[in-house]
């Protein structure tokens, strides 16, 4: 009778090429040994084969009397010796892998040892016991495919095929997940004070790591079979009873402690067990047969876990995100992989944020690590806009010795184990994505994110669903955003997330041909990036003039000007969705809470209090004109379009209400002076000199549209910058604008002449700047070449004069006769059936129409009062999603929603001043 605790003690010990030999020396398959009391000893190979599997069954059964679990490594070391031998010996295969009956209690033995070791627990976790039980719960795994198949088609299949196979997925989550409550533990031990690690110690942790990480590993491979994935999505205990949750939250907490961050094996290596439980429940997420997430909400202590997971994720990836979290340089060396953590948590938060039971948390919490990505100010492009990324991620897997694991856990249970025998290392392979593919991936998941959390679907969502998204996102970047000031008075952050945005949504496009995003994906993004820039803009103005009231609050202590209190930082964050929805009406809004002076006031100048502040043009001024403040506010110039604000580079919507804002020009030059001596005076902040000033006017003869192109304005904004300060593109812009808004008021002062002498020749600045003006030195002080005032119509009486007659319009009718008054068209009549260009507020013209209405009632409104036509859009240049200058729930409230109300026919209302005719 074979002494089988003896024989496997020594049998188990030795290499595979050692026992390779001993059978090829033997005769009959037996093999000849000494004794303890030195004599011959033999061991017949096929009994002691064959009797293995239920011995170690046995030992099992009788663990806690006398067995421990040191005894079992030793025995899965030997089978993993054997398996190993089989292919190469023809008898060792015939005994050990063609026998159906021991091959069915090899399965069972792992089955058996799984379930001991998944409820095994000692509270001593720093001793040999770690070891034991990580290297075992590994090696019982990888049994699996050095006994039956190292093909994972066909491992799946042998074990689907087995009564035990719902109890295996069970025991063997469980088992990993003690394994990593014990590394938790040994890591937060080491975070304490009463424990220092030294480089022993490291390599004791790294050890248990890669065991860790070699179990995780079998069981994510078996996950990314189809059937295998499919039948744990029908495990009650792993998918609705949160078993997969507990285990992936435990292991996205592992943290490395202070004392071992200098061990960037540890660090990589609990990184790497970050990024592979995040695909395993990628793998789950994205099964087609059963929602995973649907399965998890069941519960509601599940559903709390996964919400918990999902905060989690979110956490790891705002601290990745992290503007000031700069990642060493060693921990991109690809000697320490550090796995695919980010690429895995955005794909992951990509699921959760188009998922139904989990979208309503996500709204809030995914917005944080979202501004960190998008208020990047300089190298956003380069790291999200292209696929050259100067760092990327790489992944790996283990090669995992069974042998090699076992042996250092037998000789720390022995206590024997020295620094020189505990080290232990896996051999990686590099299972990195491609670069390019990489790049695109990470930011289509952004895309994706935003748009999943943005889109709003009729039949499914709430009403107060609508854009519910974007109105805490605007939330958070004005609680985000530091006190406005005289020299901040705009958020620079959230501009730079609607800049980058912006470079986002064109960028998304060039994703769409390789299917890693579709069109409504693209769409929703732009969406939201062109609502969140109106409301960026509308915003400027708001903070702003709350940073001019709380300047000039002691100065209008008698006579207010602004009649209601501005919002404050405490109530700003409360924005009505009517403003969110068109954010043109917030700039109206605030303008309309604007006291408008009086025409008695405007008469009597002498009798005006002077330290009186009002508002002109988008200027804070007191009662002699002086600037206090600008105001990022628009402007309406005689043509209908708007003037920029010089508060940001941004351009804001048209408003109706401009003219609330002008006050009367001071008369009397000997009271101009007296004021001026008696205010201190303010530094003034020009952006030309007068050289560049007249480069630019002798520009405008030859293109007098210059504002419109951008690329000559980018071409002009270079060649100034070469003669003075430098200037950018949307500063010269806004220098034309604010140009063109001043004209009527410089011609009303200086009187300059009407009859065309002087139409070709720029006009020269003077040497003083009146005013102050932010924008730019002498906008106040020149006057204008009167062939550009003839052009927009102006007279000495400040009325509209259209080029084809010399009589002059009323304020009704130059309303209504803008578009008439600009010097590439002619007056023409609006008339039903007559062609017309379309025009937005920024002046750019966006589509091709038919007149269809000019008179009598639509949308509740008197189609002549409020100077409004209905429009039949022929051809339409931007989106459809996009919002029309006069919603309503009857007509619709994008160019989209008004085709389909009208039976195809996209019918909108239009204001009569962004209307132009079609030169035929």
């Amino acid at each position: 009778m074979i002494d089988m605790i003896s024989v496997i003690e020594e049998l188990s010990g030795l290499t595979t090429r050692e026992l390779s030999e001993m059978l090829k020396e033997s005769e009959s398959f037996v093999l000849q040994s000494k004794a303890d009391d030195g004599g011959p000893k033999q061991v017949d190979m096929e009994k002691l084969v064959s009797s293995l599997p239920l011995h170690l069954l046995a030992v099992c059964l009788d663990l806690g009397r006398g067995s421990d679990l040191t005894y079992v490594l030793r025995g899965m070391r030997f089978l993993h010796s054997l398996s190993e031998l089989a292919t190469r010996h023809t008898r060792l295969e015939q005994v050990l892998l063609d026998d159906v009956k021991l091959s069915e209690q090899v399965m069972d033995l792992i089955f058996f040892v799984l379930s001991i070791l998944s409820h095994w627990k000692k509270e001593n976790h720093l001793g040999a016991y770690p070891f034991i039980h990580t290297s075992l719960v590994a090696a019982s795994l990888h049994l699996l495919t050095s006994y039956f198949s190292s093909q994972w088609h066909e491992l799946v299949h042998i074990l689907l095929a087995h009564p035990k196979v719902d109890i295996f997925m069970d025991v063997a989550f469980d088992s990993l997940h003690e394994d990593m409550r014990i590394l938790s533990v040994r890591l937060s031990t080491y975070d304490t004070k009463a424990f220092s690690a030294g480089p022993f110690d490291s390599q004791l942790t790294h050890f248990i790591c890669q065991q860790c990480e070699a179990s995780l590993q079998f069981l994510l491979l078996l996950c990314q079979q189809k059937l295998f994935r499919d039948r744990i999505l029908k495990n009650k205990e792993l998918c609705r009873n949160g078993g997969i949750l507990s285990l992936s939250l435990t292991i996205l907490k592992l943290g490395v402690p202070e004392c071992l961050k200098g061990s960037m094996d540890i660090a990589s290596s609990i990184s790497r067990l970050k990024a592979k439980i995040l695909s395993l429940l990628l793998q789950l997420c994205e099964a087609e047969s059963i929602s995973y997430l649907d399965e998890v909400a069941t519960l509601q202590k599940s559903m709390e876990l996964g919400q918990t997971l999902a905060l989690e994720v979110l956490d790891l990836l705002k601290t990745a995100f992290g503007r000031k979290q700069k990642p060493p340089t060693s921990s991109h060396d690809k000697s320490y992989p550090m796995g695919s953590v980010l690429i895995s948590a955005l794909r992951l938060v990509d699921v959760f944020s188009d998922d139904s039971n989990f979208r309503s948390s996500f709204i809030t919490n995914t917005i944080p690590f979202l501004t960190q990505i998008l208020a990047t100010h300089d190298d956003f492009v380069s790291s999200w806009c292209s696929v050259n990324l100067p760092v990327m991620e790489d992944d790996a897997n283990l090669d995992y010795d069974p042998f090699g694991a076992a042996e250092l856990a037998l000789v720390a249970a022995s206590n024997m184990l020295t620094e020189a025998k505990a080290n232990y290392s896996c051999p990686f392979r590099s299972i990195s994505m491609p670069s390019i593919a990489y790049a695109q991936t990470r930011t289509s998941c952004v895309v994706k994110i935003i748009a999943n959390l943005h889109v709003f679907v009729p039949n499914i969502c709430e009403e107060q669903e609508r854009d519910l998204f974007l109105q805490k996102f605007q939330k958070y970047l004005l609680s985000e955003s530091p006190r406005p000031s005289l020299d901040h008075p705009a958020s620079n952050e959230a501009t730079t997330v609607c800049r980058n945005l912006g470079s986002l949504s064109h960028y998304a496009k060039s994703l769409i041909p390789n299917n890693l995003l579709n069109e409504e994906d693209v769409q929703l993004l732009s969406e939201f990036a062109y609502k969140l820039q109106l409301w960026c803009k509308s915003q400027v103005g708001q903070r702003t003039l709350q940073v001019a009231k709380s300047d000039t609050s002691s100065q209008m202590k008698e006579d207010q000007l602004v009649q209601q209190p501005l919002p404050t930082r405490a109530n700003v964050t409360s924005v009505p969705d009517s403003n969110i929805d068109n954010p043109s009406q917030v700039v109206q809004n605030i303008e309309e809470s604007t006291a408008t002076p009086s025409k008695q006031e405007g008469n009597a100048r002498d009798e005006t209090p002077r330290d009186r502040a009002s508002v002109n043009g988008g200027l804070l001024q007191n009662s002699v004109g002086q600037n206090l403040i600008h105001l990022g506010v628009a402007r309406t110039t005689s043509a209908g379009y708007p003037g920029a604000s010089t508060a940001t580079s941004m351009e804001v919507p048209r408003c109706k209400s401009a003219d609330h804002f002008r006050t009367p020009e001071p008369t009397k030059e000997s009271g101009l002076r007296d004021d001026d001596e008696r205010q201190p005076k303010r530094k003034k902040r020009t952006i030309m000199n007068d050289g560049q000033v007249n480069e630019i006017e002798n520009a405008l003869v030859d293109e007098p549209e210059m504002h419109k192109s951008a690329t000559s304005l980018q071409a002009w904004a270079e060649k100034l910058s070469g003669q003075g300060s430098e200037i950018t593109s949307s500063q010269l812009k806004n220098w034309l604008n604010n140009r063109k808004a001043k004209l009527a008021r410089i011609a009303k002062e200086r009187g300059g002449p009407y009859d065309g002498e002087n139409a070709d020749k720029p006009s020269t600045p003077a040497t003083s700047h009146f005013g102050d003006s932010s924008e730019s030195a002498g906008e106040e002080s020149y006057l204008p070449p009167s062939r550009v005032l003839n052009a927009l119509g102006i007279s000495k009486g400040n009325r509209l004069v259209t080029p084809d007659t010399s009589e002059p319009n009323t304020q009704a009718e130059s309303d209504q006769n803008i578009m008439t008054n600009r010097p590439i068209t002619r007056s023409f009549s609006f008339e039903p059936g007559r062609l017309v260009l379309l025009i937005d507020n920024e002046g750019n013209e966006i589509g091709r129409g038919e007149i269809f209405q000019v008179e009598g009632r639509a949308q509740g409104k008197s189609l002549l009062e409020s100077h409004i036509c209905i429009i039949d859009v022929i051809e339409l240049k931007i989106e459809k999603w996009r919002e029309l200058p006069h919603p309503s729930e009857a007509s619709g409230r994008t160019f989209q929603e008004a085709e389909s109300m009208h039976g195809g026919v996209m019918r909108v209302a239009w204001d009569v001043v962004r209307l132009a005719p079609v030169l035929l």
